[in-house]
């Protein structure tokens, strides 16, 4: 216990070290190099015309969508695995991105404004929620069947989505179809606002809620016997982890492996679940999806990546080795 006492504000002022220092990158790094100190008054609008427009415009709204899409994956996936008890649930998984982007890809389809995208893609990711409840409700919510009508969901989805994008004009094509691989590129203040400031209101929401979630973990009957309905308790929480992840796809798209892996991350760093690690989580996507983009943008050669296909890649080896060791025989111990 005094292990993971310690383990928890180190693992905590390392992230907050790290993403301090992977912001400064992402401020003065690109085709015109900023020195930091410069970068970091261009932020708040002093110093050079230039460097405030280069930072102010282009590169913090970048950054910031990283930012605030990571932590509202991390945080959506926290609460998924932990609300069905599989480290294989994440909102990718479910179909809950794929309603996002279905929701954002119609309103460009529609010829809407990009400040309208959250609106859309919380409304698709409600969708996705909606038929992933329809067609698994009949089993109870069993965490199989959640499962797998949540990648048949997702599939659909995604099929919808590329038919919308086969049929868009050329000039909208491209645009949606970088955004549905998942991509901070071109945000904007109002979006980052927007999406960040709701995304803030769903952390705090779900720190108010963990109480629920920690006697969730003690089985249905437990819970029921401490005087919890279950039922309104699990649409609470599913419904905070949709917001989320419907949220963080409107800035960063579709992501891919930042809300199946870091709740694995924060768990194996910091131990069993509390309230704490629901700010960890946040944190953590935070700073893998930071990361991811700034991998994107400088160290590989090829030009307008997305950053969706770098998680994609590294996730790709992550669930399968999630889904050998969940078809792996458990061990058990006798007394």
């Amino acid at each position: 216990m005094s292990g993971i006492r310690t383990r928890v504000p180190l693992f905590a002022a390392l992230g907050l070290l790290a993403l301090f220092a992977l912001l400064t990158v992402s401020l003065t790094t690109g085709e015109m190099r900023i020195p930091a100190g410069t970068a970091l008054r261009a932020l708040v609008g002093l110093g050079d015309r230039g460097d405030v427009l280069v930072v102010q415009q282009f590169r913090a709204p970048r950054a910031l969508a990283a930012i605030a899409g990571g932590a509202g994956l991390g945080v959506a996936g926290c609460v998924l695995q932990r609300l069905f008890r599989n480290p294989l649930a994440s909102p990718d998984v479910m179909g809950v991105t794929g309603g996002a982007s279905l929701g954002a890809v119609a309103l460009l389809a529609a010829g809407a404004s990009q400040t309208l995208i959250p609106v859309g893609a919380l409304a698709g990711g409600l969708l996705s929620a909606l038929l992933l409840g329809v067609f698994a409700w009949g089993s109870g919510l069993s965490v199989t069947r959640l499962v797998l009508t949540g990648l048949a969901v997702q599939a659909g989805l995604a099929a919808a989505v590329n038919l919308m994008i086969v049929r868009f004009p050329a000039e909208l094509a491209g645009s949606a179809l970088q955004w549905t691989t998942g991509s901070v590129y071109g945000r904007t203040w109002t979006e980052v606002w927007g999406a960040g400031g709701a995304l803030l209101v769903a952390l705090a929401a779900a720190l108010v809620l963990h109480r629920r979630l920690a006697v969730l973990d003690l089985g249905d009957d437990s819970a029921g016997a401490l005087g919890l309905n279950t039922a309104t308790a699990r649409l609470q929480l599913l419904l905070l982890a949709v917001v989320s992840a419907s949220l963080a796809a409107s800035l960063a798209g579709p992501v891919t492996f930042v809300a199946l892996a870091v709740p694995h991350i924060v768990r194996f760093l910091t131990g069993p679940p509390t309230a704490v690690s629901l700010a960890l989580a946040a944190l953590t996507g935070a700073v893998l999806l930071l990361a991811s983009d700034l991998v994107v943008q400088h160290l590989l050669p090829i030009e307008g990546l997305p950053v969706g296909a770098v998680t994609a890649t590294l996730g790709a080896p992550w669930l399968l080795v999630l889904m050998f060791r969940q078809s792996s025989p458990v061990r058990r111990t006798h007394a």
